[in-house]
């Protein structure tokens, strides 16, 4: 059995760039955010600094991307919320069933965002419609974070369920998630 983790091992390299473009995304997000929520403060007590509306849209949009891109990148590094209040008195294997039961419970999370998510976005409200004070963009663009967290959630959840599964063939790789 040993064999086939060395071989799904070399696959490694692929989340970890995959982990690093995402992390690079949403870092330019926060960037945009910061100076277009400056732009707008600023518009907003400086006469001669205009301020449009369209600001606000810009920056939510962006902090919507940034939450679901950065929720995602919590499942590899194992930072999200969870209950570990009755770890310590369970059975070690137990848990370790929980977690992969827990794995599979968000991937399935990830497929209904992934699937449910891209038909909101080819909906006619999401092709045809308009941002208000951006009316040449659609609003597509407003519903995508949905199918595309649920596709990195299964990326990531994808890595997190292997080492889960990893970790009862081979002792001691329970922590080695990312």
């Amino acid at each position: 059995m040993p064999k086939i983790f060395q071989t799904l091992d070399k696959i490694r390299p692929v989340y970890d760039v995959t982990y690093k473009v995402v992390m690079v995304i949403c870092k330019i997000l926060l960037i945009i955010d910061i100076l277009v929520t400056s732009f707008a403060v600023a518009g907003r007590y400086i006469p001669f600094i205009p301020d449009p509306a369209w600001t606000e849209q810009v920056v939510l949009t962006c902090m919507v991307y940034m939450a679901v891109l950065s929720a995602t990148l919590a499942i590899r590094k194992n930072a999200h919320i969870r209950m570990t209040a009755l770890d310590r008195y369970l059975p070690k294997k137990l848990i370790m069933v929980l977690d992969v039961l827990a794995d599979v419970a968000v991937m399935a999370l990830g497929v209904i965002m992934l699937y449910y998510g891209w038909a909101v976005c080819q909906s006619p409200l999401a092709k045809f419609g308009k941002y208000e004070s951006m009316p040449w963009l659609s609003r597509f663009w407003m519903y995508f974070p949905i199918p595309l967290a649920g596709g990195s959630m299964i990326i990531f959840e994808l890595e997190t369920l292997y080492t889960h599964i990893k970790a009862f063939f081979i002792p001691g790789e329970e922590g080695k998630a990312a």
